[in-house]
């Protein structure tokens, strides 16, 4: 923080809890176990300083690096996702994230690349077949961007897309590790064996053994 400087005065929304009702007042088949639900209480004020306002080293930006030809794979997934009822939209209004998936419905961001498109969407269509049933209620945010992500990693190198650091980048930012990826390796390894198996033509498959054999 540089010297002298004066914060910005802002609200900031506090959240609390509903108290429980005295047992002879509630309702006859509520709950009693359930947890109280999170409400806005009110708002108190904070101060925030803009960067301009500080000093040191820059912070570290999200590197979206990915390149390369997509080809005939955009369309497959996207007819994949069309057979297991899932919808796919362009929305501006999600930004600034990429892609965002509701539970039968995946929205992309516009303007991406070919390559960044693919991918994400390999990513939300992972959290569409993993994340919107019971497992959803079983994991963390972390273990499921983790997972979508990792998936999306070895998808897009599949079908040939040079990721560079995105994926580790995106994986770093949301807490993610190795000791994450390795407990969750059977269902990353599933979910891309189907996605691959959906937009993987049999001389793609054919091509791809080949290159593994000389390698």
């Amino acid at each position: 923080m540089k010297k002298g400087e004066k914060g910005i005065q802002i609200l900031a929304p506090m959240i609390g809890y509903r108290r429980r009702r005295d047992a002879a007042e509630q309702e006859p088949n509520a709950n009693q176990d359930a947890k109280p639900a999170p409400m806005l209480i009110g708002f108190r004020a904070v101060y925030v300083f803009d960067i301009s306002q500080t000093t040191g080293e820059d912070l570290p930006e999200f590197e979206q690096n990915i390149s390369g030809e997509v080809g005939a794979h955009r369309d497959r997934i996207i007819a994949f996702l069309a057979a297991q009822n899932i919808k796919l939209e362009f929305n501006e209004n999600i930004a600034p994230a990429l892609g965002v998936s509701y539970g039968g419905k995946i929205v992309l961001l516009p303007g991406q690349s070919d390559a960044e498109a693919f991918v994400t969407l390999v990513h939300e269509a992972s959290h569409e077949l993993l994340h919107k049933a019971e497992r959803r209620t079983m994991t963390t945010q972390t273990v499921r961007e983790t997972e979508a992500e990792a998936v999306a990693f070895i998808v897009g190198q599949a079908v040939g897309l040079e990721m560079g650091k995105s994926s580790s980048d995106y994986i770093q930012m949301y807490a993610g590790n190795a000791a994450l990826l390795a407990e969750s390796l059977e269902v990353i390894q599933r979910t891309s064996a189907v996605i691959l198996d959906a937009i993987l033509t049999d001389e793609t498959v054919q091509e791809n053994e080949a290159v593994a054999e000389v390698a």
